[in-house]
């Protein structure tokens, strides 16, 4: 795991060393054990590295083929690249390291920029063609690693990170705000725009050429998810057992490593098999979980602490087990430090990531992470249950738009933002962007509550997950560790599409026979229903103890509804509502107070709003106002 970064100056014109250097220096936490430049004529490139694999100076980046055509640099880890290795050793290519980086360069050497495509494992590659003169930029199918880029039409500068793109001599920092529209929608932004008005993000599976001629960055897709043609062949048990020979597969893939390898251990399922699972290959695996302080919490939130079943499983599986406990004083000193390594606001309450990330990098430089599993088998029921009796494309649309209103609903943003920055928006562009999730895939159809559901799964892992992983790329990386996701690997991810939701959900049968005019009954069962996965739990009985299985779904969440409240209160109105909140020149502060007032005196819960609002005032200050950050 690195930071990567580079410059392509269409004009011809070299790139200043001084700069280039600076630029890297912004990325140091991301890889602490060493660094290197190449600069050629009108290019530039910068690697600091984080020792994974061939820890030697063999492994060094920027690297070049042995014939010479290309140089690149790359952050990430191919899980497949020693299958690799062997192919291109039989077509002659010779290999001076063990790294997965040498196994890229010789890959492209041998088969251009198609290479990317073969690839299984999480990666950003910045790819400089000699003889081309032609810079390519590639990322991985799933998303896991971030790559940005910043085009003015005569250069464009490419990082792991917005903040190495900042320190380049002609960006100026300038809020896009449509993307903080689509932000105040769905805590979330689904395009690949950011809040820094000029920087892109190039979607995953996705590969960018440019060269001299070059007037826009044009994105080529090479792979996309498809729940469209489920094998409704498939029995339950094939379902089963498939799942968990992947699984087990894909587990053992991905603990490769020249370094320590640990696990996350929330008390939940996924990391649980994880974990079971990479501890049948390791003498003794260290794990690590974050628990929290409840003695001031009330309420659903007062089940939110892990730690006890984190323990069970700990002591099952003999693992060296460490915790971290958070409390809600925790929330001041962390949250500038989480904005500046985010920089790309995205999902929930993250900071407990950033803590316990923390954690495990005194201890390992590789952690285990069980993402990616509920999207796959269906972990969110009553999320597909609301839509499952859709009647027709709009319908469902409808529907489903609704609840993925996260933050503020179109209604309400007028009286959201300001008068200046209402003026400048469009309301409606969040429902076309949601729409556009959809239509951009023609094979999906709407007849059927399969159809309906398997859309859903399709649009949470093209929307959901990838703010997920970006959370968990920067957090880590912010203190030098590298998280794998055994979910996503490429094997598995192909069979769990074809796996027919009947399989993965346990309930549809008895969801489809709800009278939809029984609203008592409808919300009843949208509640209790914690039946997602279904396939997966079984698959994983013969790893983990069934009082696991059973668990209810959880998310990974600090009690903050409780802590807004009483203990961090008054941080609350400190940050937001005063002469001195930046963020008022964009966000109509009457509306912020109605927010935190609602909250704390009529417990209306708008705890995912009020931390957007946090995220986004530490932002202002941080990137508008350029305020320093203690480490």
């Amino acid at each position: 795991m690195c930071g990567i970064v580079g410059v392509f100056n269409l004009n011809g014109e070299p790139f200043s060393d001084r700069h280039l250097k600076r630029m890297a220096a912004t990325l140091a936490h991301r890889g602490p054990d060493g660094e290197g430049f190449f600069t050629d004529e009108n290019i530039a490139l910068a690697h600091k590295r984080l020792s994974i694999l061939d820890t030697s100076d063999r492994g060094a980046q920027p690297m070049s083929s042995k014939n010479g055509d290309w140089v690149i640099v790359f952050n990430g880890c191919i899980y497949n690249f020693q299958v690799l290795r062997e192919e291109l050793r039989n077509k002659g290519h010779q290999f001076v390291s063990s790294s997965d980086t040498e196994v890229i360069a010789e890959g492209l050497a041998a088969y251009g920029p198609s290479f990317f495509q073969r690839l299984d494992g999480m990666f950003a590659i910045g790819a400089w063609n000699k003889t081309e003169k032609s810079l390519y930029l590639s990322r991985d199918r799933f998303g896991i690693k971030p790559l940005y880029y910043w085009f003015n039409g005569t250069s464009i500068t490419f990082a792991s990170e917005i903040k190495a793109i900042r320190e380049h001599p002609e960006f100026r920092v300038r809020l896009n705000l449509g993307a903080l529209n689509e932000y105040f929608t769905f805590q979330n932004i689904f395009t690949y725009r950011t809040l820094f008005e000029g920087v892109n993000m190039l979607p995953p599976a996705n590969t960018v050429r440019v060269n001299a001629s070059s007037t826009f960055v044009q994105h080529h897709s090479w792979w996309d998810y498809d729940f469209t043609e489920p094998d409704d062949t498939m029995t339950f048990e094939d379902a089963r057992a498939e799942t968990k020979r992947l699984f087990e597969n894909a587990v053992k893939r991905q603990m490769v490593s020249d370094v320590p390898v640990g696990s996350y251990l929330s008390g939940g399922m996924d990391s649980g098999s994880i974990t079971a699972v990479a501890s049948s290959h390791l003498n003794r695996i260290t794990t690590f979980t974050c628990g929290f302080d409840m003695s001031a919490v009330t309420g659903v939130e007062a089940n939110f602490d892990e730690r006890r079943d984190a323990e069970l499983m700990a002591n099952y599986f003999q693992t060296e087990h460490y915790e971290q406990v958070i409390n809600a004083g925790d929330l001041r000193w962390s949250l500038p430090r989480v904005v500046n390594h985010l920089e790309d606001l995205r999902v929930g309450m993250s900071y407990p990531n950033y803590y316990i990330s923390r954690l495990a990098s005194k201890f390992v430089k590789v952690c285990l992470q069980g993402t990616g599993g509920d999207e796959l088998f269906g972990g969110y029921p009553w999320r597909y249950y609301r839509i499952h009796k859709s009647i027709s494309q709009k319908d469902f649309f409808n529907l489903y738009y609704n609840f993925w209103q996260r933050l503020v609903p179109d209604q309400d943003r007028p009286q959201l933002f300001t008068a200046s920055v209402a003026s400048q928006i469009e309301t409606q562009e969040p429902r076309e962007i949601f729409e556009r999730v959809f239509t951009f895939n023609p094979k999906l159809r709407y007849t059927t509550p399969e159809q309906h559901i398997n859309n859903s799964l399709y649009f949470e892992i093209k929307t959901f997950l990838p703010g997920l992983l970006l959370v968990g790329d920067k957090l880590s990386m912010a203190s030098g560790l590298e998280e794998r996701f055994p979910f996503l690997d490429n094997e598995l991810v192909a069979f769990a599409q074809k796996i027919p939701v009947r399989h993965k959900l346990g309930n549809l049968e008895q969801m489809k026979r709800i009278d939809e005019n029984d609203f008592r009954d409808k919300r009843k069962l949208y509640q209790e229903f914690h039946d997602g996965k279904n396939v997966l739990r079984k698959a994983m009985m013969d790893f983990i103890p069934e009082r696991i299985i059973n668990r209810k779904k959880q998310g990974f969440s600090a009690p903050d509804e409780s802590w807004y409240r009483g203990e961090n209160a008054d941080y609350v109105r400190e940050l937001l509502l005063n002469s001195k909140t930046v963020s008022s020149e964009f966000i109509n502060q009457d509306y912020i107070k109605r927010i935190v007032d609602e909250h704390v005196n009529q417990h209306i819960n708008h705890r995912l709003l009020i931390w957007s609002f946090m995220n986004f005032e530490w932002w202002c200050r941080i990137f508008l106002n350029r305020e320093k950050v203690e480490k």
